[in-house]
């Protein structure tokens, strides 16, 4: 009899193995991991975590262009004290690199602009955003999405948020600012500038010159500053 019950339970194991298996394969895909991206600049390292599950295009983006090598050598070219920090396009002498084409806004995935979020820069059309980001300093709630009316109305899409590095980034937005290039203001001085940047776990990439299309004419952030605070520069 206990010769019968072993073999039965020999027969019956690989069958159970199976199926657990099964049931981790099943399980898997919902629970899409969030990549995380190191942004190696001048003033110090910046770590974001990505939200492929909210912002599939955005991060899709955003992820071609660091494995490219796309953002070694661009400077963070926009600071906006109590407000915003931009970058991802412009070269050290504030020339713009070659893009690939636009993708489609995602800012209606329900994530808010809050304090060290990551989202995706674009000109007045929603639809215009190509390789430039920018991180929230504070809670920007008046950039999320209300609705599909314009382009004021369509905010702007969050697929990320800075979970090291974030002193970084303040230390930055506090450079003080002039007139350069073909900006008539909000450059930080001196420029920082993007060595590297790579997904954590994966090779660093090799630095790329060009991508495939010429950026929009005015690439832009939010275009028009907070009103202005008091004790906070606008």
């Amino acid at each position: 009899m206990q010769r019968l019950l072993a073999l039965l339970v020999l027969l019956l194991l690989p069958f159970a193995l199976s199926a657990q298996a099964a049931r981790q394969a099943t399980a898997a895909p919902s629970a899409l991991p969030h990549p995380q991206v190191v942004l190696h600049t001048t003033a110090g390292d910046i770590t974001v975590e990505l939200y492929p599950d909210k912002a599939p295009k955005s991060v899709a983006n955003f992820l071609q262009y660091v494995r490219e090598g796309f953002y070694s050598g661009t400077v963070m070219h926009r600071a906006i004290a109590g407000y915003m920090l931009q970058g991802g396009l412009y070269t050290r002498d504030l020339q713009p690199k070659r893009t690939h084409s636009a993708i489609a806004s995602e800012a209606d995935n329900g994530l808010s602009n809050l304090r060290g979020t990551l989202a995706v820069a674009r000109g007045a059309d929603p639809n215009s955003g190509t390789s430039q980001f920018f991180f929230n300093l504070v809670d920007n709630r008046r950039l999320d999405y209300v609705g599909n009316q314009n382009g004021l109305t369509w905010g702007f899409a969050v697929f990320g948020k800075v979970v090291k590095g974030m002193d970084v980034v303040d230390k930055i937005a506090g450079l003080p600012t002039r007139a350069l290039g073909p900006f008539a203001n909000d450059v930080p001085n001196p420029l920082p500038v993007i060595d590297s940047a790579y997904v954590i776990g994966e090779e660093a990439p090799a630095r790329a010159a060009s991508a495939a299309t010429p950026p929009a004419a005015a690439p832009a952030a939010p275009a028009t500053k907070p009103a202005a605070k008091k004790g906070t520069k606008g």
